[in-house]
């Protein structure tokens, strides 16, 4: 089983300065763990299971990695690594980390919360909220179930506001520099993508990755609650979970203890270059949020427990179709949740996400019993051939055997290799 982090849309954490930086940090850096008691009744040898997972990542050329495993009450958590190639300065378990596309799960929520109320039908147009933003026959075909599975055949504005990505795999670095203090308006990155050529006819059987999707449902939001959708966003889903740590930024730099993000660009930054600090204008209510890999399990654990949307709302959440990703592969999709099958293990649920430089995992067992999240401070690190095809890396295989460490219990349920 492996989970492949894709440009989903998200940005990076704060560092002070731009630059670039060493590739891997050395020496490696040992695990460092809080106090935890074992999982299932198993011997200590699950947490050293899953510290040398964590080293071997940061081993296979990751600077930092932190994770928080939860099993049936009990928790663990870990940092391998370097939060700073440049002074060694380690990561740590609680850091605060930009996720990517796992505030889409934090959006559809507050979506389904405002269908609750009786504001928004999941199955009315979505001309019949912002005509103009979608307007004629496209604003009365696509839907708001459309947006949230992303089957409304709007494509992502991603490669037209970074258009130094179009030439892949001879991509640059310049729209990612060009933009790191830029301020964009939401409805100048919709436009670029309702714009563009469509992915397909709205309410095909299988959908495409788009984050102009969330980007309208943020609009979406706005306009039935009276509020800013980060506004309505924090009170009624971050602050009902309870969350500490989690919130979307007020500028290009993260507040509270965090690592710097190193983005190699598939190979085309050598060294990886920190983009700590942006401005996360860019990606908004589909990838802004930065929090922590407690917060993120606490979260989940309340979504699926019923504590954030009700239970009829969540089997709409969890009613998936196939979807392309944004790097080719086909996911389970609902609405803003993945579904993740493990033989052996169960069936999870979640989101990852990515932006320049940083990336994070977060599943939930079906019965939230058995949780996992993890972040790391470098991405797309494959470099990648003249078709566009990335090479295998050792990471990959690393991150594989993490996957199977944290969300399969000790001694029981599929290998890394799928066996």
């Amino acid at each position: 089983m492996k989970i492949r982090m894709v440009l989903c849309a998200s940005v990076v954490a704060l560092g002070v300065g731009a630059g670039t930086v060493a590739a891997a940090p050395a020496p490696p850096h040992e695990t460092r763990t809080v106090p935890s008691t074992d999982f299932d009744g198993a011997e200590p040898k699950n947490r050293a299971e899953l510290k040398s997972a964590l080293d071997g990542v940061h081993r296979a050329g990751i600077p930092g990695v932190y994770a928080e495993v939860r099993d049936a009450g009990r928790t663990w958590r870990g940092a391998s690594g370097v939060a700073d190639v440049r002074t060694g300065r380690p990561v740590t378990p609680d850091m605060r980390h930009r996720v990517g596309s796992i505030t889409k799960t934090f959006t559809a929520a507050a979506i389904m919360q405002q269908v609750e109320q009786g504001r928004i039908r999941l199955d009315a147009p979505i001309g019949d909220h912002l005509p103009h933003l979608v307007p004629g026959e496209r604003g009365r075909k696509i839907t708001v179930r459309m947006l949230l599975n992303n089957t409304s055949g709007i494509p992502d504005y991603i490669p037209y506001a970074f258009p130094s990505l179009q030439g892949f795999p001879d991509v640059s670095s310049t729209s990612l520099d060009d933009n790191r203090f830029r301020r964009f308006h939401p409805v100048e990155l919709i436009r670029l993508g309702l714009d563009a050529p469509p992915t397909g006819e709205p309410g095909g059987p299988v959908g495409v990755y788009s984050n102009t999707n969330y980007l309208l449902l943020g609009q979406l939001l706005e306009r039935v609650t009276g509020t800013t959708a980060e506004k309505y966003i924090t009170r009624n889903v971050i602050e009902r979970a309870g969350l500490r740590d989690t919130g979307f930024p007020t500028g290009p730099r993260i507040e509270g203890p965090h690592s710097r993000m190193y983005e190699a660009l598939w190979g085309a930054l050598e060294p990886p270059r920190d983009y700590s600090v942006y401005d996360m204008s860019w990606t908004g209510t589909g990838a802004a949020l930065v929090s922590t890999m407690p917060d993120l399990n606490r979260f989940y654990g309340r979504l699926l427990d019923g504590g954030i949307v009700s239970r009829s709302s969540l089997t709409e959440m969890q009613r998936t179709i196939p979807v392309v990703a944004l790097d080719g592969t086909m996911i389970q999709y609902g609405l803003g949740l993945h579904r993740l099958d493990i033989p052996g293990c169960g069936t999870f649920w979640g989101h990852d996400g990515t932006v320049w430089g940083a990336g994070t995992v977060s599943w939930t067992r079906s019965d939230g019993a058995r949780q996992m999240s993890f972040g790391v401070n470098l991405q797309r690190w494959n470099e990648v051939d003249s078709s566009g095809t990335p090479r295998h890396h050792p990471i990959d295989d690393a991150l594989a055997t993490l996957d199977h460490r944290g969300l399969c219990a000790p001694d029981r349920g599929a290998r890394p290799d799928g066996s």
